[in-house]
């Protein structure tokens, strides 16, 4: 059987590494590739393990039929080879030398690095296809329904609570927001060397499983025992409308791209719509990404038609061999529009979005903001939108897939690059709060700040936000803390990683 690939661990000395990098330092392009680069559908769905039934995501039996892991392998660099962006500089890499597929794709990408000396790359991953179907379209994942954030990873090692979903087991334990993880099972997580137990004790891997956690927070030092459950997320965990002395602020904490999120949101911005809000604060530090049309929706119901009928949400770059048609879908390239109407998602399809028009949106960032979250600043900003960041430096991925299932593994290759109506995606290296350059965005370098709820006026980051928005500057904590706030976030201390799995930190176009 198998290794089930893609759910998030704390390895080494707590340290999440969600795809392992494999160096390669064989030439690019020669004609001597041992894998020989055939069309990918002589290779499809010839499987060493075929699976056999109903496919749930098609409602057909599955195209599986007797094959070999030569087989598999073979369809993985033909299908890379067709469809990924940068397929001139994947290594020639001998198939025989990995066991599995999925060991074989992690290197079957660019080695490149970005201008920061970051890897060009660094989202190249595989998921089981029946653990992707079932969160990307529920958010259901076995946990606490606790997102972690890991503020130091390396001894002496800090992690806290980021938020908690309602009612689920962390939140009966007591968990909340700001709740800090002293032990598991035993093991000291400051300190400890046996990351293996912290790993099954933070991160259990199915429902069912008991562990004991030690937290400190507000209630002091406990011990609890803790059992896992298959959690569904609520994406829009908060919405909720502020007065101030010169109108209604709008307030919508936005975590997770999954299918729910499409009616969560047009709930939300219709309440903000009924409450006639004068601007709005969307909280998007800890949303790693998801369905590129939910973004898309997103960004028309903040805008409104006005600014938006016509011009292009994101329009998607192939790489050179694809010119004229998508290479999934058969159809004419065509930029995504912003999305009048709701697209089935969670909702009723075709039905009118609501807007709220606005000519600016406060966008609330952290290192954990990624892909389609990042495609609603850089999709807004083409059109006009004034967007004022309030947080940190956000991930930097300007790049989407086609997920492609292959006997019971789906595989994310980046296959595209999302530009705005303006053409600019170069944001390789994140949005950066009151940063120079085309990739800087007027605001201010906040903290995280873990004493107060999110949606809290009093929480430093949405407390800059409405300090901006009554003076049109930073507030002086802001102003002498943003040096050191960028230099946190890029250090992953302070600023922390967010812990999700791969589905959640990425831009997805679904067919």
């Amino acid at each position: 059987m198998r290794t089930p690939r893609g759910a998030p661990r704390l390895l080494g000395k707590l340290r999440r590494i969600t795809i392992a990098i494999l160096a390669a330092t064989a030439a690019c392009g020669s004609s001597s590739d041992p894998a020989p680069r055939a069309q990918s559908a002589l290779y499809a769905a010839r499987c060493a393990v075929p699976r056999t039934g109903v496919d749930p995501s098609t409602g057909a039996p599955y195209a599986d039929k007797q094959g070999t892991l030569d087989d598999e392998k073979a369809w993985l660099r033909a299908w890379v080879d067709e469809l990924y962006l940068w397929y001139r500089e994947v290594p020639n890499a001998d198939p025989a030398q990995y066991p599995t597929p999925e060991s074989y794709f992690d290197v079957l990408k660019t080695p490149a690095l970005t201008d920061s000396g970051r890897p060009k790359d660094r989202f190249h991953f595989t998921y089981p296809t029946d653990a992707w179907v079932a969160l990307s379209q529920s958010g259901v994942e076995a946990g606490y329904g606790v997102q972690w954030l890991i503020l130091a990873p390396y001894p002496p090692r800090r992690t806290v609570a980021a938020y908690v979903e309602p009612g689920s087991p962390g939140a009966q334990a007591g968990i909340a927001r700001g709740t800090e993880v002293l032990a598991v099972d035993g093991v000291d997580l400051v300190n400890g060397a046996d990351v293996a137990a912290l790993n099954a004790g933070m991160f259990p891997s199915a429902a069912g499983e008991t562990h004991t956690l030690t937290l400190s927070d507000s209630l002091g030092v406990r011990t609890v025992p803790v059992t896992s459950a298959n959690v569904e997320g609520t994406p829009v965990l908060a919405t909720r409308t502020i007065s101030t002395g010169s109108g209604t602020v709008g307030y919508v904490l936005f975590n997770d791209h999954f299918a729910t999120a499409e009616a969560q949101l047009v709930a939300a911005i219709g309440q903000l719509r009924s409450a006639a809000v004068d601007d709005l604060v969307l909280d998007l530090r800890y949303n790693g990404g998801g369905y590129l049309a939910i973004a898309s929706e997103l960004a028309y119901m903040i805008a409104g038609p006005a600014a938006t009928a016509g011009k292009a949400f994101e329009r998607l770059v192939f790489n050179d061999k694809i010119v004229t048609r998508d290479p999934v879908t058969g159809e004419p390239l065509a930029p995504m529009p912003f999305l009048a109407t709701t697209q089935g998602f969670s909702s009723t399809p075709g039905a009118a979005l609501p807007a709220l028009g606005l000519g600016r949106v406060y966008v609330l960032t952290g290192s954990g903001t990624c892909s389609a979250s990042e495609s609603i600043i850089n999709g807004l900003r083409g059109v006009g939108v004034q967007v004022i960041q309030i947080g940190a430096t956000t991930c930097g991925k300007p790049y989407s897939f086609y997920p492609r299932d292959n006997c019971g593994t789906t595989y994310f290759a980046i296959q595209m690059q999302g530009v705005n109506e303006q053409g600019f995606g170069s944001y390789g290296d994140g949005f950066v709060p009151g940063g120079s350059g085309a990739a800087g965005v007027p605001g201010c370098a906040v903290p995280d700040d873990f004493g107060h709820a999110l949606g809290d006026p009093a929480e430093a980051r949405l407390a800059a936000a409405l300090s901006y928005r009554a003076t049109g500057s930073c507030p002086a904590t802001a102003t002498a803390t943003a040096t050191r706030a960028l230099a946190a976030q890029a250090a992953l201390a302070g600023e922390g990683e967010v812990i999700k799995s791969p589905w959640r930190q990425n831009r997805i176009v679904r067919r």
